[in-house]
């Protein structure tokens, strides 16, 4: 079908939760797509950080063939050979105890609340609010999007589900001044990439630890966009010198597949027993295998030192764009970067993916990357081209 026919179809039969959408892609290889009329692009959007190797990596689709031609679901009735492999690999790989598997980074962080809930009530104390920041984005499901400190993803699902304070990001002061006798948890993004590639002074992630062990709280970490490598070590965390309570992770975990881990220190983690959390599809055998081939290429070809490495490349390429264009700072770690322009940036997204580069803008201002992590200098060198071209076309 051609994108008209494919763009016909899901109109008159897909809600219209997704807006104007113009492309339709069919194929997928390594850092590039191609339309359904044959057009390729560069993909420095990754699915939203999904497909953190790429489009297609060999690793992953040897995974998912033989694990498809084995075995696909039994539920979680039962022990899964690639799940229990994937916890292990996850583990042994940072300093948290014990996973739990589920479908995205919304469920994800939906049971790290629960989580964090559950343990504060068996410690005694009958607390259950949860601090967040304003402009996170933690998901879409009721408790996550109120969890989220953005009013306009509010609008039309009030009543917001009660137990959530929210405070200024990277303000230390505002989060003590918050903390109540009701207040169980902490729940940050490491870096607030839907809220605008928002990076943390240096102390604010070390400081919300010392508050929440001065006040026994949950200190719970958002590394769905951040987990991975693509701020360098495994986990976003490991870049701040602090070991979380709680981590949840969805995005690149799965190759492109759809998965989401809440992993927990070991005491934390005990107040989850039989009951108390489940989800039906959560670790599978297919996702798990695939998330399994994911996790070992990263560490295998050390793609969390080629996202700093090539991160820092394509910074000094955008900072030198700086004096030719409205661009105000570049924003980001690793490969999740962002350029706040003093212009709208919805058009100059808009260009780029126009002349081939697919990247997105989020709050009006900011151009935001999250491509492959194992991209090379090269494709930054493409990249910045089609960049450099739609900001002489647009602003």
């Amino acid at each position: 079908m051609t994108t008209a026919e494919i763009k016909a179809m899901a109109t008159e039969n897909i809600m219209n939760t997704y807006g104007e959408r113009s492309l339709a892609f069919v194929r997928g290889e390594g850092a590039y797509l191609w339309d359904a009329d044959g057009k390729k692009y560069l993909d420095f959007l990754g699915g939203l950080a999904v497909n953190g190797l790429g489009h297609c990596h060999p690793n992953v689709v040897a995974a998912v063939r033989e694990q498809a031609g084995k075995l696909l679901h039994v539920s979680n009735l039962y022990y899964i050979e690639p799940q229990a492999e994937l916890a292990k690999l996850l583990i042994d790989n940072c300093d948290l105890d014990k996973c739990f598997f589920c479908n995205s980074g919304a469920e994800a962080n939906e049971a790290g609340i629960k989580l964090a809930r559950k343990f504060t009530r068996d410690q005694g104390r009958e607390a259950y609010e949860i601090i967040t920041m304003d402009n996170s984005f933690h998901g879409r499901t009721m408790a996550t999007i109120t969890a989220t400190a953005q009013p306009k993803y509010h609008k039309g699902f009030e009543p917001m589900v009660p137990g959530f304070t929210y405070v200024p990001y990277d303000d230390l002061p505002a989060v003590e001044a918050a903390i109540s006798e009701k207040t169980c948890g902490i729940l940050v993004e490491t870096i607030q990439s839907e809220g605008g590639v928002n990076t943390p002074s240096t102390g604010y992630i070390q400081g919300l630890r010392d508050l929440c062990d001065e006040h026994s709280l949950v200190l719970i970490l958002d590394e769905v966009q951040t987990a991975m490598g693509r701020l360098g070590p495994l986990f976003g965390y490991q870049s701040y010198g602090i070991i979380p309570d709680i981590i949840t992770m969805a995005k690149s975990l799965g190759g492109g597949t759809p998965i989401g881990a809440m992993l927990a220190k070991e005491e934390v983690a005990a107040s989850f027993v039989p009951g108390t959390h489940a989800a039906t599809f959560g670790g599978n055998p297919l996702v798990t295998a695939a998330a399994c081939a994911t996790v070992k290429t990263i560490l295998d070809e050390k793609l969390g030192e080629n996202a700093v490495e090539v991160g820092d490349y394509l910074e000094t390429k955008l900072l030198a764009l700086k004096d030719r264009y409205p661009i105000k700072e570049v924003r980001g770690k690793g490969l999740l970067r962002g350029v706040v322009l003093s212009v709208d940036a919805n058009a100059l997204a808009a260009k780029c993916i126009e002349n081939g580069l697919i990247t997105i803008c989020t709050n009006d201002y900011v151009l935001r990357f999250l491509p492959p992590l194992n991209i090379t200098t090269a494709h930054v060198d493409e990249a910045i081209s089609i960049v450099e071209k739609s900001l002489a076309e647009t602003v």
